[in-house]
Parts: C-alpha cells; structure tokens; sequence
C-alpha cells in the first residue's frame, strides 16, 4: 500500500482489477458496487463533481489543471508505461480522442508511478494527442474523488466536471465512444439558486 497524502491510501494494483476500490476523506466516497468494474452515474442530477485536478505535463513540465478544460466532456485516463493493458488501450483512447476532440471533448492521462524518461517515449511512440500528467507520488491523483487503486482506470466527466462513468478495467472505442458522445449531446441546464425567504 502506497501512501499518498495524508487522507487518501492508493493500493497499487498492477494492472489487475479489484473488488475494493474505495477513495475515502473526500466529499465523494466511492465504493465498487458488488465489485463492478464499470460504473454509470445516471440521472446526470446524481452526479457529483470531482475537486480541482492540477499537475505537471509529462512532456513540457508546465502546469496543467482541469479547469483549461472547462465546459467540455473530460475523458481522464490513468496509465503508467509499465501497465500491459494500458498498452493495449492506448490506440483505443486515441482512437476516441481523434474522433469526439473537434465535438467538445477533451482528454488528460494520468501517468502513475512511472519513470519519466520511460513514459515520455510512451507517448511518443503511440503518438498520443493529448496530454498527460506525470504523477509518479499520486498528488494529482489525490485530488480526483475516484477510484485510484487500479491501473488502468478511466473516468469520464459531463460538461460539468461532474463523474459520469469510471471504467476500473481497460476499454475499448467501441464502449468509450458511444458514452462520450452521448455526454456531448446532454443539454447543459443551470439550475438557479434557491430564494431566500
């Protein structure tokens, strides 16, 4: 068990999935039910919102958060180059990305405990469009009220940041594409605040 901050506990699970996924000391407890590795938040009103997600990029080492990417459906990906099955993936979440990118979306990798050196010649050799995060210590994961100990996870974000999918497996386009589109076609109601007395 790796420890990362000081409220929430990572087990690294190398590229397996688990029946316990549980993020605790956040507003969001998360909690697999009955050991599901795809989980749906629907109504989109049960949805909750995930905390600001900050991080260095991978490749340039400048500061990247979660809100460059408001009011566009957020695909966040945790990797590492290590991860067989993120391998696998990676072609898939491109593949997504190319597509629904030009409609709305936007996409952000995670890569976890993982060398540096090693994960920048990951992108590079799959030609990954989109950014990723270097977290080798989990600080940014820390942030996200998600799941963390399976690798690879990846959780999917309506237009409002709130959580609409987490996948706790490895996935494939014709799953993922489906749900990112469907998040873009969601029509966006802000609902007004309630009056005083």
């Amino acid at each position: 068990m790796v420890a990362v901050l000081s409220v929430v506990a990572v087990v690294l699970a190398a590229c397996s999935t688990g029946n316990d996924a549980v993020n605790k000391g956040s507003s969001f407890q998360f909690i697999s039910p009955g050991g599901k590795v795809v989980i749906s938040y629907d109504p989109p009103s049960s949805r909750q919102m995930v905390r600001e997600l900050t991080g260095t990029d991978l490749m340039s080492g400048r500061p990247r958060s979660l809100t460059e990417f408001a009011g566009r459906v957020v695909v966040i990906n945790v990797w590492a180059s290590w991860c067989a099955p993120c391998r696998l993936e990676s072609t898939e979440l491109e593949q997504v990305f190319a597509q629904t990118s030009p409609m709305g979306s936007a996409f952000l990798g995670i890569d976890f405990r993982d060398d540096r050196d090693t994960a920048r010649d990951f992108v590079t050799d799959r030609k990954m469009g989109y950014p990723s995060l270097f977290d080798y210590a989990g600080r940014s994961l820390a942030a996200l009220t998600t799941p963390t100990s399976v690798v690879p996870t990846t959780i999917v974000l309506d237009r409002k940041h709130r959580v609409a999918k987490v996948y706790l497996r490895s996935i494939r386009a014709t799953e993922l594409g489906p749900e990112v589109v469907s998040l873009l076609r969601e029509p966006v109601i802000d609902v007004p605040a309630a009056e005083g007395p």
